[in-house]
């Protein structure tokens, strides 16, 4: 069967970095928002995050994806629009194709590059399906071609990326998701639990130091592509777990006092301050169930590891 490929480009205009940096940096608390690390080194890094012995969620995912793919299947029914925010690299939902057989799949990311290159993978590999990639930020809307197949949808959101929202934003977010996807469409998304601190803290602090290289990137696309006079090697990762607000946390930590210029700006750093660059909320079953009830979108089954690292949530709106 001959392979079917269509590319539409939302992304927003590279400007938004840049005043994504001046409004960040010009806060008293700074921070960027995390979509940013998301350039092609940036997806490439976050690829080999995944493959970390410490980084669990991807392994207990796919195990859970993979050994309920048929009742996943047996659930939502075949013949869907398979839609993935977020698809970056899209190994996950390699598990489903064949269960699922959807009537196309819309694979959507920031990273244009990246996602032409992962999209073109998939075809090479399921030649059978239609593929149409959506290059857009996502956190702001999520929009389906024309060109694309009207039947019921399933929206997949894998790897706790709902956790990087704040739970407000969340919700917000999940509201748009049962928007898109209309009545009778479906949900199927990973969310990480709550876990002792040390778990957490080892997952985001890998001895090879990828997610370290990760958040450093964010530095590096700032000094290449908005011209600021960024060096990264004066700044260190940190990344912990805050029990309070059950988040993981991570910062760019300032080496040193010191200046950096943008666009006539100036932005003052001292030694110990921090740039706040990704929050990963983590919620037990009840949290998000209940959170997803106030979406609009009601559960159909859920899945969890034997040690309840993590969960698949299936939901319908």
């Amino acid at each position: 069967m001959s392979k079917t490929i269509t590319f539409h480009d939302y992304q927003p205009q590279i400007e938004s970095l840049k005043n994504a940096v001046i409004a960040g940096l010009s806060k008293t608390a700074k921070s960027i928002p995390p979509k940013y690390f998301y350039d092609e080194r940036g997806s490439k890094l976050f690829s080999e995050i995944c493959e970390q012995p410490e980084y669990y969620p991807p392994m207990i995912e796919r195990t859970i994806l993979s050994n309920n793919s048929d009742e996943i299947a047996y659930l939502t029914g075949t013949d869907r629009l398979v839609l993935e925010p977020g698809a970056g690299s899209a190994t996950k939902i390699r598990l489903l194709l064949e269960p699922l057989q959807p009537s196309a799949y819309l694979p959507m990311d920031i990273s244009c590059e990246y996602l032409r290159y992962s999209a073109a993978e998939i075809v090479d590999d399921f030649p059978w399906l239609p593929v149409h990639a959506v290059c857009v930020d996502f956190t702001h809307s999520i929009p389906l071609p024309e060109a694309a197949p009207d039947s019921h949808k399933l929206a997949f959101f894998p790897g706790s990326s709902i956790g990087n929202f704040t739970p407000h934003d969340a919700r917000a977010f999940l509201d748009m998701v049962r928007k898109t996807i209309n009545p009778g469409g479906m949900l199927l998304i990973g969310v990480d639990t709550k876990k002792p601190t040390g778990i957490l803290n080892a997952a985001y602090n890998d001895a090879a130091g990828i997610t370290a290289a990760f958040n450093l990137n964010l530095l590096h696309r700032i000094r290449d592509e908005t011209e600021a006079d960024c060096n990264p090697e004066n700044f260190e990762h940190q990344a912990f777990y805050n029990q309070q607000l059950g988040r993981i946390e991570m910062h760019l930590i300032s080496r040193c006092r010191q200046t950096l210029h943008l666009n006539g700006d100036e932005f003052l750093l001292d030694e110990g301050e921090s740039i706040h660059t990704e929050n990963s909320y983590k919620y037990s079953p009840e949290e998000f169930i209940a959170l997803a009830n106030k979406a609009g979108l009601h559960l159909v089954q859920h899945w969890l590891d034997e040690e309840a690292l993590f969960a698949v949530y299936l939901l319908k709106s």
